[in-house]
């Protein structure tokens, strides 16, 4: 395991070892989006189609990553994601990653649907550690959420907003898949071919959504992950509970899912510090725009009067460079840290954002842009610039 994770030169190949070492039903879980999967393809799509005009006599023999992020430094403008269910993919996924993500110098997000509880990643992890927080119907659970996420420490509280109703993803529908699970037997076949995964899930017992485990009914137990998190959320949150969280929580605050302009205006006036870009990784609205497709938009927008990030779709060091020159201050990442983790856990997960680091540097390089500042908007290449 530890010679392949060394051999592995890109996300792509961590996929695939994290493909070869799952489940199917646990890899399409993670893999997968909603319906027909145009919006998850169309993320990558985005960034495939940015052109880069890169500059030559540049000093970048020692390439800075250093920057700010929410006005603390940062070794990378990276940021870790969050995401639900990873112990499905490796035991204590949630605190493999993050202790990957501190090694790093970067910040990490803990999902709402961790399988890890905030005060125990907390303990277990000495890194910036950011809480992402879902609406809930039962709203003095959520106040009680943003509680506790301020009485154990983190540092920025991230609101997602683009989740009012769980995303129709039908790979689960027909794998089947749910916390806790319920193993039918093309499931046990499948276990059965990984070994490897079915001794690890044995010993660590099914995973749960620790951080609502007196909010989740045993009775939703069969529902698929994104069903059985519908069922908790509040589609009826507007802007007046939004500026209750905001008062609420004494620290900064980003909000996730944002992909209209017109919504980023009203965000950066209301005092929000952070603007995500995201459309969820394709696993909610199929048919949403491309989330760096948005993101220039969004940019001018908010007018520098909140900081600008975006998820969905990264797989390369040289996707950051053309986020960072279509607007954002930094991006986030999910699935390729997870692909390593589900590969071989706390290594992996340092491999995956090792990749990432060493792309980064390399395209700064190759674009003459010594430091972060400098990768900016004259990178691209626009419609109609002659060339």
């Amino acid at each position: 395991m530890t010679a392949a994770i060394d051999r592995a030169l890109s996300i792509a190949d961590l996929r695939e070892l994290a493909r070869g070492r799952l489940p199917r039903f646990v890899f399409e879980f993670i893999d997968g989006g909603a319906e027909d999967e145009i919006t998850l393809a169309r993320n990558r799509r985005g960034f495939e189609e940015i052109a880069l005009l890169p500059r030559v006599l540049v000093d970048v023999a020692r390439p800075s990553l250093a920057t700010s992020i929410l006005g603390r430094p940062s070794a990378a403008p990276m940021v870790v994601a969050p995401m639900g269910s990873c112990a499905l993919g490796w035991p204590d996924a949630d605190v493999a990653i993050a202790r990957a993500a501190a090694a790093h110098g970067i910040p990490y997000t803990l999902s709402t649907m961790a399988t890890t509880s905030l005060e125990t990643l907390a303990r277990a992890v000495p890194g910036r550690l950011w809480f992402q927080l879902y609406t809930l119907r039962d709203r003095a659970f959520t106040a009680a959420l943003v509680d506790r996420a301020a009485a154990a420490d983190y540092e920025t509280l991230v609101v997602t907003l683009d989740l009012v109703t769980g995303g129709k993803r039908e790979r689960d529908l027909r794998n089947g898949v749910s916390v806790p699970l319920r193993l039918g037997p093309r499931q046990l076949l499948q276990m059965l071919a990984r070994p490897g995964w079915t001794w690890r899930a044995a010993r660590q017992g099914s995973p749960r959504f620790e951080n609502v485990r007196d909010l989740a009914a045993d009775g939703d137990a069969g529902l698929t992950i994104a069903a059985r998190v519908g069922q908790m959320l509040d589609a009826a949150f507007t802007w007046d509970d939004l500026a209750r969280i905001r008062d609420r929580w004494p620290r900064r605050l980003v909000v996730k899912g944002v992909q209209h302009p017109q919504d980023a205006d009203r965000l950066a006036g209301m005092g929000i510090d952070g603007i995500w870009v995201s459309n969820h990784g394709g696993r909610q609205l199929d048919g949403a725009a491309g989330a760096v497709d948005s993101l220039p938009a969004l940019a001018h927008a908010v007018r520098g009067r909140a900081e600008i990030m975006i998820d969905s779709g990264i797989r390369r060091g040289v996707d950051i460079v053309k986020a960072l020159a279509s607007g954002a201050g930094c991006v986030a990442f999910g699935r390729p840290v997870l692909f390593g983790a589900c590969a071989a856990g706390e290594r992996g997960a340092h491999r995956a954002i090792g990749i990432l680091v060493d792309e980064l540097e390399r395209a700064m390089k190759l674009c003459g842009t010594p430091d972060i500042p400098a990768i900016d908007r004259s990178l691209l290449r626009m419609p109609g610039r002659p060339v």
